[in-house]
Protein backbone atom coordinates (compact mmCIF):
# COMPACT_ATOMS: atom_id res chain seq x y z
CA UNK A 1 0.00 0.00 0.00
CA UNK A 2 0.91 3.43 -0.80
CA UNK A 3 1.32 6.25 2.05
CA UNK A 4 -1.54 7.49 0.48
CA UNK A 5 -3.28 4.86 1.13
CA UNK A 6 -2.12 3.77 4.48
CA UNK A 7 -3.22 7.25 5.62
CA UNK A 8 -6.93 6.74 4.60
CA UNK A 9 -7.16 3.45 6.17
CA UNK A 10 -5.64 4.78 9.59
CA UNK A 11 -8.52 7.29 9.19
CA UNK A 12 -10.70 4.52 8.26
CA UNK A 13 -9.95 3.16 11.46
CA UNK A 14 -10.02 6.23 13.67
CA UNK A 15 -13.73 6.96 12.25
CA UNK A 16 -15.08 3.66 14.25
CA UNK A 17 -12.38 3.68 17.15
CA UNK A 18 -13.50 3.33 20.34
CA UNK A 19 -10.55 2.98 22.40
CA UNK A 20 -11.91 6.13 24.78
CA UNK A 21 -14.98 7.48 26.56
CA UNK A 22 -14.61 10.69 23.83
CA UNK A 23 -16.14 8.31 20.92
CA UNK A 24 -19.37 8.30 23.18
CA UNK A 25 -20.13 12.02 22.59
CA UNK A 26 -18.57 12.56 19.18
CA UNK A 27 -20.54 13.52 16.06
CA UNK A 28 -17.73 13.03 14.23
CA UNK A 29 -14.35 11.90 14.54
CA UNK A 30 -11.66 14.26 12.84
CA UNK A 31 -8.42 12.31 11.52
CA UNK A 32 -6.66 15.36 10.48
CA UNK A 33 -6.52 16.62 6.65
CA UNK A 34 -3.38 16.98 4.01
CA UNK A 35 -1.12 15.03 1.60
CA UNK A 36 0.76 11.76 3.14
CA UNK A 37 4.17 13.27 2.39
CA UNK A 38 3.59 16.91 3.84
CA UNK A 39 7.04 18.40 5.14
CA UNK A 40 4.60 19.89 8.01
CA UNK A 41 2.56 18.44 10.31
CA UNK A 42 0.83 20.65 12.36
CA UNK A 43 -0.57 19.09 15.68
CA UNK A 44 -3.58 21.18 17.70
CA UNK A 45 -5.18 19.62 21.21
CA UNK A 46 -8.50 18.16 20.10
CA UNK A 47 -11.39 19.00 17.85
CA UNK A 48 -14.02 22.15 19.15
CA UNK A 49 -17.35 22.21 17.96
CA UNK A 50 -17.28 23.02 14.48
CA UNK A 51 -14.84 20.48 14.04
CA UNK A 52 -16.73 18.14 15.25
CA UNK A 53 -19.86 18.78 13.21
CA UNK A 54 -17.87 18.88 9.64
CA UNK A 55 -14.75 16.22 10.89
CA UNK A 56 -12.47 18.33 9.48
CA UNK A 57 -9.75 20.06 12.33
CA UNK A 58 -9.77 23.83 12.81
CA UNK A 59 -12.72 25.16 10.69
CA UNK A 60 -13.36 27.58 13.32
CA UNK A 61 -12.13 30.73 14.10
CA UNK A 62 -8.53 29.40 15.45
CA UNK A 63 -9.01 27.40 11.77
CA UNK A 64 -9.03 31.07 10.22
CA UNK A 65 -6.29 32.47 12.04
CA UNK A 66 -4.42 29.16 11.59
CA UNK A 67 -4.88 30.29 7.48
CA UNK A 68 -3.44 33.94 8.26
CA UNK A 69 -0.49 31.90 9.92
CA UNK A 70 0.32 29.71 6.89
CA UNK A 71 -0.06 32.53 4.66
CA UNK A 72 2.86 34.25 7.00
CA UNK A 73 5.23 31.01 6.31
CA UNK A 74 4.32 31.49 2.96
CA UNK A 75 2.32 27.91 2.93
CA UNK A 76 -1.47 26.93 2.43
CA UNK A 77 -3.30 24.08 3.93
CA UNK A 78 -2.71 21.95 0.97
CA UNK A 79 0.90 21.17 1.80
CA UNK A 80 0.75 20.49 5.49
CA UNK A 81 -0.83 17.95 7.65
CA UNK A 82 -3.16 19.07 10.44
CA UNK A 83 -4.24 17.27 13.29
CA UNK A 84 -4.75 16.90 16.73
CA UNK A 85 -3.84 14.74 19.93
CA UNK A 86 -7.46 13.40 20.25
CA UNK A 87 -9.24 12.80 17.17
CA UNK A 88 -12.82 13.05 18.93
CA UNK A 89 -13.74 16.30 20.54
CA UNK A 90 -13.74 16.80 24.36
CA UNK A 91 -17.00 17.69 26.07
CA UNK A 92 -17.81 21.65 26.46
CA UNK A 93 -13.97 22.13 24.64
CA UNK A 94 -12.36 21.09 27.79
CA UNK A 95 -8.56 19.58 27.95
CA UNK A 96 -8.62 16.29 26.63
CA UNK A 97 -7.46 13.86 29.81
CA UNK A 98 -3.94 12.22 30.17
CA UNK A 99 -6.01 8.99 29.65
CA UNK A 100 -7.72 10.03 26.39
CA UNK A 101 -4.15 11.47 25.18
CA UNK A 102 -2.92 8.10 25.50
CA UNK A 103 -5.57 6.14 24.08
CA UNK A 104 -5.04 8.46 21.02
CA UNK A 105 -1.55 8.37 21.04
CA UNK A 106 -1.56 5.06 18.84
CA UNK A 107 -3.58 6.92 15.95
CA UNK A 108 -0.86 9.62 16.27
CA UNK A 109 2.50 8.11 16.27
CA UNK A 110 1.21 5.68 13.66
CA UNK A 111 0.54 9.30 11.51
CA UNK A 112 3.88 10.52 12.11
CA UNK A 113 5.35 7.43 11.03
CA UNK A 114 3.42 7.19 7.64
CA UNK A 115 3.72 11.03 6.65
CA UNK A 116 7.40 11.15 8.24
CA UNK A 117 7.38 14.98 8.30
CA UNK A 118 10.95 16.95 8.62
CA UNK A 119 9.03 19.04 10.91
CA UNK A 120 6.82 18.43 13.54
CA UNK A 121 5.04 21.81 14.74
CA UNK A 122 2.70 21.38 18.38
CA UNK A 123 0.11 23.97 18.50
CA UNK A 124 -0.25 24.53 22.34
CA UNK A 125 0.73 23.19 25.68
CA UNK A 126 -0.69 19.74 26.01
CA UNK A 127 0.56 18.60 22.18
CA UNK A 128 4.18 19.78 23.42
CA UNK A 129 3.89 18.21 26.63
CA UNK A 130 4.12 14.94 24.37
CA UNK A 131 7.30 15.76 22.97
CA UNK A 132 8.37 18.33 24.98
CA UNK A 133 7.23 17.85 29.08
CA UNK A 134 7.82 19.82 32.12
CA UNK A 135 8.40 23.00 30.44
CA UNK A 136 6.73 26.58 29.73
CA UNK A 137 5.32 27.17 26.25
CA UNK A 138 6.29 31.11 26.48
CA UNK A 139 9.79 29.76 27.46
CA UNK A 140 10.24 27.54 24.18
CA UNK A 141 7.87 28.25 21.94
CA UNK A 142 9.26 29.24 18.33
CA UNK A 143 12.49 26.99 19.15
CA UNK A 144 13.32 23.82 17.03
CA UNK A 145 14.83 20.75 18.72
CA UNK A 146 15.73 17.89 17.44
CA UNK A 147 13.09 15.32 19.78
CA UNK A 148 14.99 11.50 18.56
CA UNK A 149 14.67 11.54 14.82
CA UNK A 150 12.46 14.05 14.57
CA UNK A 151 12.15 18.44 14.95
CA UNK A 152 10.12 20.01 16.87
CA UNK A 153 9.27 23.51 17.25
CA UNK A 154 6.25 24.32 19.69
CA UNK A 155 4.04 27.07 18.97
CA UNK A 156 1.21 28.67 21.14
CA UNK A 157 -2.43 27.35 20.01
CA UNK A 158 -4.08 29.69 17.46
CA UNK A 159 -6.73 30.25 19.72
CA UNK A 160 -4.67 31.46 22.20
CA UNK A 161 -4.27 34.99 20.29
CA UNK A 162 -7.85 35.02 20.15
CA UNK A 163 -8.33 34.90 23.96
CA UNK A 164 -5.17 36.91 24.53
CA UNK A 165 -4.29 39.46 21.52
CA UNK A 166 -0.75 40.01 23.37
CA UNK A 167 0.30 37.27 22.10
CA UNK A 168 -0.32 37.76 18.25
CA UNK A 169 3.00 39.08 17.37
CA UNK A 170 4.91 36.41 19.02
CA UNK A 171 2.71 33.67 17.08
CA UNK A 172 2.94 35.51 13.98
CA UNK A 173 6.76 36.15 14.25
CA UNK A 174 7.13 32.26 15.14
CA UNK A 175 5.45 31.74 11.78
CA UNK A 176 7.38 33.82 9.88
CA UNK A 177 10.58 31.85 10.59
CA UNK A 178 9.02 28.51 9.63
CA UNK A 179 10.50 28.55 6.12
CA UNK A 180 14.06 29.09 7.69
CA UNK A 181 13.31 26.72 9.65
CA UNK A 182 12.39 23.74 7.75
CA UNK A 183 15.33 24.58 5.30
CA UNK A 184 17.76 23.69 8.85
CA UNK A 185 15.78 21.09 9.04
CA UNK A 186 16.06 19.18 5.42
CA UNK A 187 19.65 20.15 5.02
CA UNK A 188 20.22 18.38 8.80
CA UNK A 189 17.84 15.32 7.17
CA UNK A 190 19.84 15.36 3.78
CA UNK A 191 16.34 16.25 2.08
CA UNK A 192 16.41 18.93 -0.71
CA UNK A 193 16.81 22.75 0.55
CA UNK A 194 14.81 25.31 -1.07
CA UNK A 195 15.55 29.26 -1.15
CA UNK A 196 13.13 31.15 1.38
CA UNK A 197 11.78 34.66 -0.42
CA UNK A 198 13.05 37.68 2.04
CA UNK A 199 10.08 39.27 3.32
CA UNK A 200 9.94 43.23 2.56
CA UNK A 201 8.25 45.22 5.59
CA UNK A 202 7.05 48.52 4.54
CA UNK A 203 7.15 50.84 7.60
CA UNK A 204 4.44 53.43 7.49
CA UNK A 205 5.10 56.26 9.79
CA UNK A 206 1.79 57.95 11.52
CA UNK A 207 3.14 60.98 11.90
CA UNK A 208 2.51 63.49 9.34
CA UNK A 209 4.90 65.15 6.89
CA UNK A 210 6.35 68.81 7.24
CA UNK A 211 5.35 69.88 3.85
CA UNK A 212 8.72 71.52 2.64
CA UNK A 213 8.03 75.27 1.43
CA UNK A 214 11.32 76.05 -0.11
Amino acid sequence: MTAEENLNKLAGEISICEHCALHETRKMSVPGDGPSNAEIMFIGEGPGFHENEQGHPFVGASGKFLDQLLAQAELTRAEVFICNVVKCRPPGNRDPLPDEIAACDAHLEAQIKIINPSIIVTLGRISMSKFIPDVKISAVHGQMKKIGDRYVIPMFHPAAALHQPQLKPSILGDFSNLPGQLNEAREALGRPVVAVKKKIQEVVSDKPKQLNLF
